[in-house]
């Protein structure tokens, strides 16, 4: 089922090429440890948004997302690794990567903006 939330369906999106990359470095590159770390952070990033839509309070929101914004950034790390030492090329790597960036750079406006309007709150 297709989100309207844009940072949910992006999320979600990442997290379905993450598991494709698991597949394909583990089947096709017998890679164990990276695999398993991007599998973790990758996948994490929209469940804590999915949890973070759902929060209680405008401080556990700010919370959860704010978590998913590191994972976003350790998925950005271990993607950079993946890169470089060629377990995947440039090309799907450079992808994997801008969308991740994206997914950040909105991670980054929505907690801007949330504890801009916290203070108050």
């Amino acid at each position: 089922m297709k989100s309207d939330n844009i940072i949910e369906e992006k999320t979600f999106n990442l997290a379905l090429r993450i598991i494709k990359l698991y597949k394909y470095l583990v089947q096709e590159k017998k890679e164990y440890i990276i695999s398993k770390q991007i599998m973790r952070s990758g996948t994490s990033i929209g469940a804590n948004v999915a949890e973070a839509l759902e929060a209680q309070s405008k401080k556990d929101f700010i919370a959860k997302m704010s978590i998913a914004l590191k994972e976003a950034n350790e998925t950005k790390y271990w993607l950079r690794l993946l890169i470089a030492s060629e377990y995947i090329e440039d090309r799907s790597g450079k992808s994997l990567k801008d969308e991740t960036i994206e997914v950040i750079k909105i991670l980054t406006a929505i907690l801007k903006s949330s504890r801009k309007h916290e203070i108050n709150v």
